[in-house]
């Protein structure tokens, strides 16, 4: 798989770049403010990037004065694992390069599944931020060499909080926290009861060019 740019016209259909609003206090906070360890770790809601004064402009000009949250993902990954989406637009602020592997819900089957090779991905460059639709499929980021990734995730407030009740029937078995529906992959260790349904290769960025 190739990894093209955020800038290029392929990732249209999966988002844009988000422009006019100044991400270096965020950027800056992201990188001294948030730990960067071997795994993988999210944190929905952080007060150090939430006090920062980009957070009430995301908030009025990107969610239309909803209530947001921003957090981060940071670490050190190379593969798929899962894919997951929300009823929301997702805004990602790249604190390092970073890769993301993204899909389209669109191409999720009427059981649930959905082929790997289908999967596009994007490198997104240091202080670079985009808005990924509500009908993109993604996961955590791929780090870019051995360095590890940080990367600030705004969603509407509570996504990703955990369930209050029982979801067994039809899409509602997707659904893993509050406002995240994911298809995991058998090979993406993730935590038992996920739902399986990534079909295909667990891809890895190392092999892509």
């Amino acid at each position: 798989m190739e990894i093209k740019k955020v800038t290029d016209a392929a990732f249209l259909k999966y988002g844009k770049i988000v422009s006019g609003i100044d991400f270096s206090g965020l950027v800056e906070a992201l990188c001294e403010k948030t730990p960067l360890l071997e795994e993988v770790a999210y944190e929905p809601s952080v007060e150090a990037l939430e006090a920062l004064p980009v957070f009430e402009e995301l908030r009025r000009t990107c969610y239309g004065e909803l209530p947001i949250q921003i957090g981060y993902c940071n670490g050190k990954n190379y593969q798929l694992n899962a894919l997951e989406y929300h009823r929301s637009s997702e805004i990602n602020v790249a604190g390092t390069d970073a890769i993301l592997l993204v899909g389209r819900q669109q191409d999720i089957t009427e059981d649930f599944t959905y082929d790997t090779s289908l999967v596009e991905g994007f490198l997104l460059p240091k202080g670079m931020a985009v808005e990924l639709y509500a009908t993109t499929l993604h996961y955590a980021p791929c780090s870019v060499g051995d360095e590890g990734f940080r990367v600030a995730v705004v969603l509407p407030q509570y996504t990703n909080l955990l369930l209050e009740g029982e979801h067994k029937e039809g899409e509602d078995r997707l659904l893993a926290a509050k406002n995240k529906w994911l298809i995991g992959h058998a090979e993406g260790g993730l935590p038992e009861g996920s739902y399986i349904g990534l079909i295909g290769k667990n891809i890895d960025c190392r092999d892509c060019r």
